[in-house]
């Protein structure tokens, strides 16, 4: 009976992934070429089981050659909102498409100027008529017998991600050299052992940084402009003299703290964690780690600030450039 019933479950998901081949038309090649022509990342959102697929089609995508990151929904609507730009497309995950999480989020998403893309079992339903390009993932049967569970219809939505990722290595000509660059030595621990921190930091320009006694209007431009969510305070001589993370201003305008009457100097955490560029990267995401924190401002020698780290530059997801390769 066991066995029966495991074999039944492989054929409903089976024939749930091969209807899928029924619904593929010009929205995917739309699709294809909107992330394809894009000078952004592909950010995908959903909650839940779907949030989970999300997470995995945008890991897929990253280590292929194409930019990709997890939103979720919930963190959006608290901070998380201000890594969108216009430049990026935005995809999103619900079966029923009347995810209340996350399409309350569409009309911000909206008026960043992302496309919007679904990814759903419904094309009647609120995301759809919010989305520029629907993705029918629709299934007619799930594999639980109750009917409850997401089964096939998150199998569905995991191989439409699959398909997505395997056009877009042939569309980016992505080869297996290109490959052993986003997985160095085959796994993350050689990765985190054959690297410093100063061959993935961002550095220059890209730093979101202002100097001591600038107005809080002014840091709020460049932690918005820059999308990392952190500005790093210097003081006059280039050493790190604070931070301040989105976060932190989400949690003032909380206390009623008028952010734009001050100063960051006011309002930074004085000596934030840091750590040296010649660290390896295991040192940093231990820090990260262990105090929950994804973002790491980079010291030199003199103290000075020489770059920033994001988790997800360590981790492959983003644009990583290693030094030197």
């Amino acid at each position: 009976m066991t066995i029966k019933q495991a074999i039944e479950v492989l054929k409903i998901e089976a024939d749930g992934i091969l209807k899928l081949t029924e619904k593929i038309d010009d929205n995917f090649t739309k699709m294809v070429d909107l992330i394809y022509k894009s000078r952004g990342r592909v950010i995908f959102a959903g909650i839940g089981k779907s949030g989970i697929i999300g997470r995995k089609i945008a890991a897929t995508l990253s280590s292929t050659g194409t930019r990709s990151i997890f939103l979720h929904p919930v963190e959006a609507m608290h901070g998380d909102l201000g890594i969108v730009s216009h430049q990026d497309v935005f995809i999103a995950l619900s079966n029923s498409g009347e995810t209340d999480e996350l399409n309350i989020l569409l009309p911000s998403i909206r008026n960043a100027g992302c496309p919007i893309i679904a990814f759903t079992g419904n094309k009647n339903s609120t995301l759809a008529r919010h989305s520029d390009i629907v993705i029918d993932v629709g299934i007619e049967v799930e594999a639980c017998p109750l009917g409850l569970a997401p089964t096939t219809s998150t199998t569905a939505l995991l191989a439409m991600g699959d398909a997505l990722a395997v056009v877009l290595i042939n569309k980016h000509k992505f080869s297996p050299t290109d490959f052993k660059k986003f997985h160095p030595g085959g796994n993350l621990g050689q990765r985190l052992s054959s690297f410093k921190v100063k061959d993935i930091m961002l550095t220059g320009h890209t730093i979101p940084v202002v100097n001591e006694h600038t107005d809080m209007a002014n840091a709020l431009d460049i932690l918005d402009k820059q999308k990392l969510g952190v500005v790093l305070i210097r003081k006059t001589d280039d050493t790190l003299s604070g931070i301040i993370t989105d976060g932190d201003v989400r949690r003032m305008l909380v206390r009623k703290i008028d952010v734009f009457e001050k100063t960051v100097d006011e309002l930074m955490i004085e000596n934030p964690k840091s750590i040296h560029e010649n660290a390896p990267l295991y040192d940093a995401l231990n820090i990260m780690e262990t105090h929950q924190i994804t973002v790491l401002p980079v010291i030199d020698m003199e103290k000075k600030i020489a770059g920033v780290l994001h988790l997800h530059d360590i981790l492959g997801k983003g644009a990583v450039k290693f030094n030197g390769i």
